[in-house]
This record gives structure tokens, C-alpha cells and sequence, in this order.
């Protein structure tokens, strides 16, 4: 086979029954679920749950699952030193990656991995997922405290997933509806096929490295600005233009220029993400629960969608997940930076849902390539060049 890709846009790697996208009709669905009811009617624990064990968990096998995850948020004090050391004004993903890579160091037991035989032991599987899911959002906000000055906070047991996230994060008592926004947030950007950081992580895996080296790569290829850092640049974007009536003038030298507008298009949807439709009904919501009071990028958001989507509709360009997320995130006094960190922590439940799949049928990824270099020639001695 000869033929090239760019991209290997369209080609199939993999088979998955885990996630699905329909981007004519704009239907994005977890084990068949559709992303609207988990939004609304699920929570991030069982959403993670339901992407590994492809099922929705009985009230006891959640309150099993939601007790090991709380069980396993605490950090051994090697990894807050190494921490420590790292330069505070490094980017959060460089740290989250250097930190995750480190944790099979403090905690091994890959055993059943690197004895070079697929892993079959599901309990194995199913706790090493917990502990990295439990454990990302804790290194994320530790790493919001130790870069500030501070000693990171104790996570608490008595909190949910996102409670304990905002906390560890502000160092205040959660507000139960900013909490619960961004426990949506977190089922939004949990999983969505086989996108490039997902690829990362299948391709590790598949050479039975061990889960925390499978986060670690995908944690590095999320961090790119096509990938998961795009939501940091529309939050500069934004705060770029300024105000909704300078919407106009600005869209219009972009397109002359031909330039990306951070947050519009996906390969995958030709209509609105949606992802992005709930966002901004997010958004809205918290607008009504502060009574207006909300960051004016909002309304620059809302005008240049709609100056946008008059311009580029007809050729599939419409918001996506990243186009309102960084202003939700900045609502909960997240900085800019740690955007795409909170991205890894929801989406550590797709990897390893992934991974887990790629382990019952394991083969390593080995793609060829279209050579286009020089034919067989022979050596010059460096005299006679």
C-alpha cells in the first residue's frame, strides 16, 4: 500500500464500542448514551465508571467506585517535593506530565505489564484507573498552590470529585453550583473517540508501558494548541477583541488574513459541537445565579459566534467544546493556564477506558510510511567531498 494520508485523517486504527460521534447530526454518545443525558442526568464518578466497565453501575457499584476514588486522592510527599523543584513558571501540562510519569516510580506495580504478556488481570486494570483518575485532579490544584508559594491542601474525603477539585484549587469552601458545573464540564470532556491524544495513548499502550506512561503521552499530546490547549487561546482571543461591536472589524481582518479563529471548526461535526451547545447553557445559567454579574467575554463570545456562523456556516464552521469552556473555567477562578490541565483530569477516564480496551486485544501499533528520500547510493570518504 502506497497511498498517504495527511494526517491519517479517515483512517480507522482501531475498533471501540466505547464512544461515538455523528457529526452531520451533531450526536455525540458514550456507550451509547447521549452526551445531553449524562450532562443532565449523570455525574462525573458514574460517567467515568460507565466508560470503563461500558455499563451503567448499580447504586452499589457506584458507591463502591466513588469510595475507592476517594480513598486514593492522597499524594505521597516525593512527588509534592519533586514538585517543589520545578520551576513555578512552567506551564501546568509540563508539570502534570512530569508528575504522572513519576507515579509508577512511587507507586509500582506493573508487574503483569512489563513481564511482556497482555494483562488479563481486570482488577489490576480497574485499580490502576481508579488511583489516576482519583489522583490528577489532586496533583493539578497542588500544583496551583506550590507554584503560588504555598503548600498544596489536603484533599478531603467527605467532598465529591469536583468539590474536592475546587477546594484543593481555591483553598475555599466549594459553592455546591459552581461545583456542579464543573462536574458537568468534567462528563463533557471525558471522552470523544479516537482523537489525537487518545492515539497517543493507545499507541503506548499497546507496548504495554504502564498507565502512567499511557497518561503521561497523552497529557503530552493534549497540551498542544490544536488539541486541547485551543480553550486557553479563545479566552485570549477574546480578552484580544475586547467588546461585542468590535466583533466585526476583527472577524473581518482574521478572514482576510486567513487565520484560525480559536474555538470554531472540528473535523469531526459540521454543525454547533454539542458539547459547546450545553457549555453555553452552562454559561447562562451561571449568568441567572450571579444575576448578570458575569465576565463580559461572554457577550464577545456570543456576538462573534453569531458574526462567525453568518460567514462560515455554509462551510461546517461552528463552535466547538473549546469555544466556551476557558470562560466557564475563568467564572471559577481557574486561571488561563490551567485550562487544558482540567481537560486532562476529566479526559484521564476516556485514556484509560481505551487503554483498557486496547489490552483485551492487544497488537502494537506499527504504521509504514511513504519513504521519499534518496535511493541506495554509495558512501563519499569526507576527503573527497
Amino acid at each position: 500500500m502506497n497511498d498517504y494520508v495527511a494526517g491519517l485523517e479517515g483512517i480507522p486504527a482501531t475498533r471501540s464500542n466505547i464512544s461515538f460521534i455523528d457529526g452531520e447530526k451533531g450526536i455525540l454518545a458514550y456507550r451509547g448514551y447521549p452526551i445531553e443525558q449524562l450532562a443532565e442526568f449523570s455525574n462525573f464518578e458514574e460517567t467515568a465508571l460507565l466508560l470503563l466497565d461500558g455499563r451503567l453501575p448499580t447504586e452499589q457499584e457506584l458507591r463502591v467506585f466513588d469510595d475507592q476514588l476517594r480513598k486514593n486522592r492522597m499524594v505521597k510527599y516525593n512527588i509534592r517535593e519533586m514538585m517543589k523543584s520545578l520551576p513555578p513558571s512552567g506551564h501546568p501540562m509540563e508539570m502534570l506530565q512530569t508528575a504522572v510519569a513519576s507515579l509508577g516510580m512511587f507507586y509500582p506495580g506493573s508487574e503483569c505489564l512489563t513481564a511482556g504478556e497482555v494483562c488479563e488481570e481486570l482488577d489490576y486494570v480497574h485499580n490502576m484507573s481508579v488511583k489516576i483518575i482519583a489522583r490528577m485532579p489532586v496533583i493539578v490544584a497542588m500544583w496551583e498552590q506550590i507554584r503560588n508559594g504555598y503548600d498544596p491542601i489536603n484533599p478531603r474525603t467527605d467532598l465529591g470529585y469536583a468539590e474536592n477539585l475546587l477546594y484543593m484549587f481555591t483553598a475555599e469552601e466549594p459553592d455546591p453550583f459552581l461545583a456542579g458545573i464543573l462536574d458537568t464540564c468534567l462528563i463533557l470532556h471525558a471522552e470523544h473517540t479516537i482523537n489525537a491524544s487518545t492515539f497517543a495513548a493507545l499507541v503506548t499502550g499497546s507496548t504495554l508501558a504502564s498507565p502512567y506512561q499511557v497518561v503521561a503521552a497523552a497529557i503530552g499530546t493534549l497540551s498542544g494548541p490544536l488539541h486541547g490547549g485551543a480553550n486557553e487561546r479563545v479566552v485570549e482571543m477574546l480578552e484580544d477583541i475586547g467588546s461585542p461591536d468590535k466583533v466585526p472589524d476583527w472577524l473581518e481582518k482574521k478572514l482576510a488574513a486567513k487565520e484560525k479563529i480559536w474555538g470554531m471548526g472540528h473535523r469531526e461535526y459540521k454543525v454547533k459541537d454539542p458539547r459547546a451547545i450545553i457549555l453555553q447553557k452552562l454559561m447562562e445559567r451561571l449568568a441567572e445565579y450571579r444575576g448578570g454579574q458575569i465576565s463580559p467575554l461572554f457577550e464577545t463570545a456570543l456576538a462573534l459566534e453569531k458574526a462567525a456562523e453568518a460567514r462560515l456556516a455554509e462551510k461546517g464552521v461552528y463552535p466547538n467544546v473549546d469555544y466556551y469552556s476557558g470562560i466557564l473555567y475563568a467564572e471559577m477562578g481557574i486561571p488561563t493556564d490551567q485550562f487544558t490541565s482540567i481537560f486532562a483530569v476529566a479526559r484521564t477516564a476516556g485514556w484509560l477506558a481505551h487503554w483498557k480496551e486496547q489490552l483485551s486485544d492487544n497488537r502494537i501499533f506499527r504504521p509504514t510510511q511513504v519513504y521519499t528520500g534518496e535511493g541506495i547510493r554509495p558512501y563519499v570518504p569526507i576527503e573527497k567531498r
